[in-house]
């Protein structure tokens, strides 16, 4: 599938010193560095798979810029809140909301952060229930891990459309088993409508508990209780907010909650890891 070209900093300025440098070509990425490809330089602009794209008049940091089909654009929409793509060292991008990132970027790839996390409910052979799916990077470990099925959520959709500029996101098309099912909808409301012991493994990385307080609660914890077969395995992501600051213990808020629902539980790095006995 084509996907427009993309555009940081890092590679626009690239771009710019090799063409005052007078170079006719220069080796770059244009998919946020899942791969490199050579591109012909001028003065006005540089040639790609036979289209000529200009320079860009300001390129800012912290930005990723798509093609429309006519210019480059911010990678980013509003709609009550700003939603927008933001590029890491690591080449997968995180995600904004208001300025607030959604993925943890400072020590590793969001990516790689979240193959560690899928690991540890081993996805191969499972029914994996995708709670707050984002920009796809849980889901895209459960394909690689050999997951039966993938089922992901996700409620807002200016972020589903971020994942069809990423090309670190999945989508659905590109797995020929259909393996990968996305459904844009609140799953706090979504939940009631799956069956009993429908999966076998849940993945919940919902905002912070400020915005989605409802995603923190007994009885969505009930809920995911319900839909899990017993001994399907959840992880929870709950950050490691600062206990003076916040006023609040999250993670242990969480893992009570859990075992309360029926799930034994332990805290794991940023994290809940639970299980359900009951």
């Amino acid at each position: 599938m084509f996907m427009p070209p993309l555009l940081t900093l890092k590679v626009h300025e690239l771009m710019t010193a090799a063409s005052r440098a007078d170079a006719a070509t220069l080796e770059c990425s244009l998919d946020l560095d899942r791969s490199m490809t050579s591109i012909s330089l001028s003065p006005s602009g540089w040639m790609w798979q036979s289209n000529h794209y200009p320079y860009l008049d300001q390129c800012k940091e912290r930005t990723v810029y798509y093609w429309n089909g006519t210019t480059f654009e911010t990678a980013a929409r509003y709609a009550g809140s700003l939603i927008k793509l933001v590029p890491t060292e690591w080449g997968a991008p995180t995600f904004e909301i208001d300025g607030i990132k959604m993925l943890p970027t400072s020590q590793l790839s969001p990516f790689v952060d979240a193959e560690r996390k899928v690991a540890l409910i081993k996805p191969r052979g499972k029914v994996v229930l995708d709670t707050c799916g984002g920009l796809g990077y849980f889901a895209a470990a459960c394909l690689r891990g050999e997951a039966e099925r993938i089922l992901s959520f996700e409620k807002n959709p200016s972020v589903l459309w971020l994942r069809t500029l990423n090309p670190w996101s999945p989508q659905p098309e590109d797995d020929p088993d259909r393996r990968l099912t996305i459904t844009q909808g609140d799953i706090a409301e979504q939940i009631g409508m799956l069956e009993r012991d429908s999966v076998d493994a849940i993945l919940h990385d919902p905002p912070r508990f400020g915005i989605a307080g409802e995603l923190y609660s007994q009885a969505f914890y009930d809920q995911l209780a319900r839909v899990v077969r017993r001994k399907g395995m959840l992880f929870h992501y709950t950050g490691t907010p600062n206990r003076l600051t916040s006023g609040r213990d999250v993670p242990n808020e969480v893992a009570t909650r859990l075992r309360n629902a029926g799930f034994s539980t332990q805290l794991i790095g940023d994290g809940v890891l639970a299980k359900r006995v009951g």
